[in-house]
């Protein structure tokens, strides 16, 4: 498989413990090419991905000395790709939890509509915990409202493709969407900045921690998070957003 100019698959990795390996091989069978960004890990998870026979042209691994969170591992891997020419990324989590069998179809669709973001709307298994299933259900009723429609089906899903100079320029904006937060508010400031937004089903998988799976959200600490991170942005919305929102849904209308 020859690696792609233009798309790559972004995977932001922080303590994913033996899953990352089977994440970057899943990837590289379906893609390439592959960049891990390692945030300050420290469980040595990166030297099973330094083990593989690296194509530089198929695999990349940067690492970040500090962890700064999901959304400053992005950020990096979006400047780097940016000054490579790349224009798109899919990202992905390193955990195991998203679907590599559905890297092309959401590659293909961002090519067919590029200036738009690919977002994955969340098909759950019966493995899926009943607080994973519903818990969202205020993220998207909040998201909803700040959009003023249902352009973003599921805000908290990560498995996305978007295109880098506006992702680019959205977490450059603000000094949010570091952590937890990144994924609802880059969403959501995005459809605000123009972005339109295509939404595609996508199997999530829950792994236990049996069988290596790992998180590392922290309910109350990451929850007050979310609450001040959707304060400032319906804050905004009724300040000086409103007109982008009101565009942003007339968007999905159509």
């Amino acid at each position: 498989m020859d690696p792609d100019r233009t798309h790559l698959v972004l995977i932001p990795s922080y303590n994913p413990g033996r899953r990352l390996a089977a994440t970057v091989a899943d990837a590289l069978a379906a893609w390439r090419p592959v960049w891990v960004v390692s945030d300050g890990s420290t469980d040595v998870s990166d030297r099973a991905v330094a083990d593989f026979n690296r194509d530089p042209a198929s695999l990349r691994v940067m690492t970040r000395p500090v962890n700064g969170g999901k959304g400053a591992a992005v950020l990096t891997g979006a400047g780097e790709a940016l000054r490579a020419g790349f224009t798109h990324a899919l990202v992905m989590d390193a955990d195991g939890q998203h679907p590599a069998d559905r890297i092309r179809d959401f590659m293909n669709a961002s090519k067919q509509a590029p200036d738009a973001m690919i977002l994955g709307r969340p098909e759950f298994g019966s493995d899926a915990p009943w607080i994973r299933r519903n818990g969202r259900k205020l993220s998207v009723a909040l998201a909803n409202f700040e959009l003023f429609g249902r352009s973003v089906s599921d805000p908290l899903f990560g498995f996305r493709v978007y295109p880098l100079a506006p992702l680019d320029r959205v977490l450059r904006s603000t000094r949010g969407a570091r952590r937890f937060d990144f994924d609802p508010e880059v969403a959501v400031r995005l459809a605000w900045s123009g972005v339109p937004t295509v939404n595609l089903s996508a199997r999530c998988r829950y792994i236990p921690p049996g069988e290596g799976g790992v998180s590392h959200f922290r309910y109350f600490r990451d929850n007050a998070r979310m609450v001040c991170m959707h304060t400032r942005l319906i804050a905004e919305l009724i300040l000086f957003r409103w007109p982008a929102a009101m565009r942003a849904g007339r968007r999905h209308r159509r």
